[in-house]
C-alpha cells in the first residue's frame, strides 16, 4: 500500500482536508455540502450587493467589489474542478508517493526529490504568509474608519469585511460583531486555498522538474566517456528498461497534471484579465482623492496576487516546455555513439518522442507561456485605458 500522506506540506493537505479535496479525509460529503452551501451563499448576496449598487456606488467601490466576488466565484470552480477530478489527484499523488520512496535508488534522486520537496514547503508557507498579509490590507477599512462611523449604530454605515445586502438589521453590537468574524473566517479560508491550489500547481510541476533532473543524469551515464563498450560490457537491458519507464511515468504524470488544471486556466485566462483591470482602474482612478492611500493600501496586495496567479500558470507551462526538451538535448549530447547501433538505436525513439513538447493548456486550446501572460498584461491594460476615458 502507497502512502500519499508525505506527498504535500501539511499546511496543503490541511486546507485540502477542510475543503474536501484530500482522498483521506473523514465526512468528505458533508465538507463539500458545507462549502457549497456556503459559497453559494456568499456569492448571492455580493452579487446582488452590486446589483443593487452599481449607480449608487463610486465607480472604483463597485469594481472592488466586483472583482472580489469574480475571485471567490474562480476559487470555487477550482474546488470544483479538484472535486471532479478526485481520481486523477489520487493518481498524481500516488505517482508522488512512489518517486518519494524510490528516492534512496541514488544520490541524483535523493537529491533532486529532497531539494523539490523542501522548495514546495518552502514555497507553500510563503504563501500562506503572502495571503494573510493581503487579506489583513483587504479588511483594513474595518479597522480604519473614522470616529464618526465607528460611533454609528446603523446597518448603512457600519462596514463589513465582504460587502453584501444581508436580510436582517446589523445595529445589534453583537450581531455585527459576529457577521463580522464569520466573513473574516471564511475570507482567510478561502484566501488560502485559493493560493494554495495555485501553488500546488508549481510543487506539481517542480516534481516533475526534478524527475526530468534524474533521466536526463540516467541517460548521460548509460555510455562511458571514453572509448567503445566492449563486448564485454555490454549494455544493460534492465538499464535501458529503467530509463524508458521513467520517461513514461514523467509523460502519464504531466498528462495528469494537464488534464486537472487546463479547465481552471480556461477560466482564469478569461476572469484574470478582467480582475486585473479592475483593480488597475481602482488605483489609477484613486490618485488624487481624499482617500487614496486607503484604497492603495486596501487594493495593493490585491492585485499583486492577481497578477501572481497569472504569472504562476504561464511560468509553469514555460517551465515544463523548457524541461522537456533538455530530455531530447540530454539524450543527443550522452555519448550514444560509443555503443553499438543496436544499444544506441532506443536513444533515436527517445528523441522523437521528447520532441512532442509536453506542455499545460488554456482548455487544450491554446499553450501556456510568457507570451500568453503579456497578452493578459497588454489586454489589461488596454481596458483600464478605456474604463477611465469612460469615467
Amino acid at each position: 500500500m502507497i502512502d500519499i500522506e508525505n506527498s504535500l506540506s501539511k499546511s496543503l493537505k490541511i486546507l485540502l482536508r477542510i475543503f474536501g479535496i484530500w482522498p483521506n479525509a473523514s465526512y468528505i460529503p458533508l465538507r463539500r455540502i458545507f462549502w457549497t452551501i456556503a459559497i453559494i451563499l456568499e456569492q448571492i448576496l455580493e452579487y446582488q450587493w452590486v446589483v443593487n449598487h452599481f449607480y449608487s456606488n463610486e465607480p472604483f467601490e463597485v469594481m472592488k467589489i466586483l472583482s472580489e466576488t469574480m475571485t471567490y466565484t474562480i476559487m470555487f470552480i477550482k474546488v470544483i474542478i479538484f472535486w471532479v477530478k478526485k481520481r486523477t489527484f489520487v493518481r498524481i499523488l500516488t505517482m508522488m508517493a512512489i518517486d518519494w520512496e524510490n528516492r534512496t535508488i541514488d544520490e541524483v534522486s535523493m537529491i533532486a526529490t529532497t531539494h523539490n520537496a523542501n522548495l514546495s514547503r518552502r514555497l507553500n508557507n510563503g504563501t500562506v504568509i503572502l495571503y494573510t498579509v493581503a487579506v489583513m490590507f483587504h479588511v483594513s477599512n474595518v479597522f480604519m474608519n473614522d470616529n464618526d462611523e465607528k460611533a454609528s449604530n446603523t446597518s448603512n454605515t457600519r462596514p463589513l469585511v465582504m460587502n453584501m445586502d444581508l436580510p436582517f438589521d446589523l445595529s445589534r453590537t453583537l450581531v455585527y460583531d459576529l457577521v463580522l468574524i464569520i466573513q473574516f473566517i471564511h475570507l482567510i479560508l478561502c484566501a488560502y486555498i485559493n493560493g494554495l491550489l495555485n501553488i500546488l500547481l508549481i510543487n506539481l510541476i517542480l516534481h516533475v522538474g526534478g524527475q526530468i533532473d534524474i533521466l536526463r543524469k540516467w541517460l548521460m551515464d548509460m555510455f562511458p566517456k571514453e572509448g567503445k563498450l566492449s563486448e564485454e560490457s555490454t549494455l544493460s537491458p534492465l538499464i535501458v528498461e529503467k530509463v524508458i519507464k521513467k520517461h513514461q511515468q514523467i509523460i502519464i504524470f504531466s498528462e495528469h497534471i494537464e488534464e486537472m488544471y487546463t479547465n481552471i486556466a480556461m477560466v482564469l485566462f478569461v476572469s484574470d484579465t478582467l480582475i486585473i483591470c479592475c483593480l488597475g482602474y481602482i488605483l489609477v482612478a484613486s490618485i488624487g482623492s481624499p482617500d487614496a492611500v486607503n484604497i492603495i493600501m486596501r487594493t495593493i496586495l490585491f492585485y499583486v496576487v492577481s497578477i501572481m496567479e497569472s504569472f504562476i500558470y504561464c511560468f509553469t507551462g514555460d517551465y515544463l516546455t523548457e524541461k522537456t526538451n533538455s530530455i531530447g538535448d540530454a539524450a543527443y549530447n550522452s555519448y550514444w555513439y560509443e555503443g553499438s547501433a543496436k544499444e544506441s538505436q532506443f536513444i533515436v525513439f527517445l528523441i522523437m518522442r521528447s520532441q512532442k513538447q509536453l506542455t499545460l493548456t488554456i482548455g487544450k486550446v491554446m499553450d501556456l507561456s510568457m507570451e500568453r501572460f503579456s497578452s493578459i498584461i497588454k489586454a489589461s491594460a488596454s481596458y483600464i485605458s478605456v474604463l477611465i476615458a469612460a469615467y
